[in-house]
């Protein structure tokens, strides 16, 4: 997992990766504004309640709020709340996260093992905020509890479908779009 130390969006305290305990860690990269957040939000809030103690949650906001200050620390405490969700949510503001990660979009979802070695990128579940398909976590919860159970991931990982992170102006690196 590359390292990064970040601000939690409740009290601006600095939180780190060193100080994650030896479990899995689920990384995800969110906005408050993405449709397809909105769209997920209750299937995070039963991730956050069913595997709470057992992995380590992670959100981060790494939208430019240059272009987008509705996805700022004020309105990610809120989401956070709103939903009674109790995972680490910290805020990117240079977005040097996100670029070390290549996150692509909102939501995107990094799953790491106990030693925090990379084993899942990939959807939620097949759940799109107009497709009809009912959003139960399917293809993150299966990864999840494969790593718990010290069974290996499935390889047929899909890419998560969602907002395009929201670089800054001019900031956008090489490797997006």
């Amino acid at each position: 997992m590359p390292p990064w130390q970040l601000p939690r969006v409740e009290d601006g305290q600095v939180f780190s990766s060193s100080q994650l305990p030896p479990q899995p860690v689920l990384v995800m990269f969110l906005a408050v504004h993405c449709p397809f957040v909105k769209h997920v939000e209750p299937e995070l809030a039963r991730l956050d309640q069913d595997y709470r103690g057992r992995v380590s949650l992670v959100g981060i906001g790494s939208n430019s709020l240059q272009t987008h200050p509705e996805d700022g620390p004020q309105y990610m405490v809120t989401q956070k709340q709103r939903l009674g969700m109790e995972l680490h949510y910290l805020h990117d503001a240079d977005q040097a996260v996100a670029q070390a990660f290549h996150a692509a979009c909102t939501p995107d979802f990094f799953l790491f093992d106990a030693n925090h070695t990379l084993v899942y990128r990939g959807q939620l579940d097949g759940s799109r905020p107009s497709n009809g398909v009912s959003c139960d976590g399917a293809d993150l919860r299966a990864a999840l509890d494969a790593v718990l159970t010290g069974e290996p991931v499935a390889a047929l990982q899909r890419p998560s479908v969602g907002c395009n992170i929201k670089w800054h102006p001019g900031a956008e690196p090489a490797w997006f779009g």
